[in-house]
Parts: C-alpha cells; sequence; structure tokens
C-alpha cells in the first residue's frame, strides 16, 4: 500500500481513472474469505488524507483553530487571491497593519517585513 508522498505521486501518476481502479493500484486490496477482492476505500481515502496534511487523530501539533494540520501549501484563489491563513500569522505573531515589502522571483513570492533584511 502506498502512504505519503509516494501515495499522492502514485494518484497523480494514474491521473483519470476510475476511482475502484485508483484504490485497487495504490494497494488497498484485500481479499475475501470466499477468494473474491474487497476494495478499502475507507483506509485509501485515510491515507490521501494524511498524505494531504490533514489528520483525522486526535494529535494537535501544527493544527490552527479549526483542528487541520498546516499543510504549509497556498492554492491561488479563483479571484487571484493569494491567501496567508491566520494560523501561518499567529505562528509568526503578526499584528493586523503588520506591512511587508513583497519581493518577486522566477515563479515565487517572498514577503519580508518592512524593516528588516531577507536574511533574518
Amino acid at each position: 500500500m502506498f502512504t505519503g508522498p509516494e501515495l499522492l505521486a502514485k494518484v497523480k501518476e494514474l491521473g483519470d481513472v476510475s476511482k475502484s481502479e485508483l484504490v485497487r493500484e495504490c494497494g488497498y486490496v484485500s481479499t475475501k474469505k470466499d477468494g473474491t477482492e474487497r476494495l478499502n476505500f475507507t483506509a485509501f481515502y485515510e491515507a490521501l488524507l494524511g498524505a494531504k496534511g490533514v489528520s483525522l487523530g486526535a494529535d494537535s501539533a501544527g493544527r490552527g483553530k479549526g483542528g487541520r494540520k498546516l499543510s504549509y501549501v497556498a492554492t491561488v484563489q479563483g479571484n487571484g487571491n493569494l491567501l496567508v491563513g491566520k494560523a501561518y500569522t499567529a505562528m509568526l505573531d503578526l499584528k493586523p497593519g503588520d506591512e511587508f515589502e513583497i519581493k518577486l522571483g522566477k515563479k515565487q513570492i517572498k514577503l519580508i517585513p518592512l524593516g528588516s533584511s531577507e536574511e533574518e
């Protein structure tokens, strides 16, 4: 059974296949007493959520108030905005009104607090 980054890579590699085939190819299959195949969808989806940084357990390390584990990934929204959530700003003890210089590089964005250097 694939887990973690290997699971994500396998799902991406398989592309647009049926859900059953996806679960089967990722190794989430067992054999019933009568010899037939059983696809373990629940185990697959739990592993997939875990690989994406969403934990269903009781551990709260690296989580914001909402209870999800921080993924350290941001997605550009439909309106073009890039949102950095409250959990991240709280980790850095940022306050409303804090200002940043925006530095653009090749396919990257750096936010540098005004009055500090990039090295800090």
